[in-house]
């Protein structure tokens, strides 16, 4: 299994990026996915979650009304698009997986988690 994470980058205050993360070698409609980040001296915390089917999505309290989490099935590939981006945002972004059933919702606990990709860095000036 692997999740390669791209489109981190340097961004003023107030810009966009959109992170991307293309994974291979599991059946990708299986698995809820989501996007984390960790900044230098703190922990790795959640940002946004999304369920199987992309119908049902989590934001922590930091990023709502600013990042959109959704995913393209078909590619086998989930999105992070920030906007309105702030000097807080600088962080190291990592996505990951997990297998559940159907039902289950988007999934914001970091240990829940089977597979991470490497991570790719944002970084805003103010």
């Amino acid at each position: 299994v692997q999740l390669q994470a791209s489109g981190g980058g340097l961004v003023q205050a107030g810009g966009s990026l959109r992170l991307s993360c293309a994974t291979s070698g599991l059946t990708f409609t299986f698995y809820a996915m989501g996007w984390f980040r960790q900044a230098p001296g703190k922990e790795r915390e959640f940002v946004a979650g999304i369920n199987r089917n992309g119908g049902s999505t989590l934001y922590a309290d930091s990023v709502k009304g600013r990042f959109t989490i959704s995913r393209h099935n078909a590619k086998n590939t989930v999105y992070l698009q920030m906007d309105s981006l702030e000097p807080e945002d600088t962080a190291v972004y990592f996505c990951a997986a997990k297998r559940v059933i159907s039902s289950v919702g988007p999934i914001s606990e970091r240990a829940d988690y089977s597979y991470w990709g490497q991570g790719t860095q944002v970084t805003v000036s103010s």
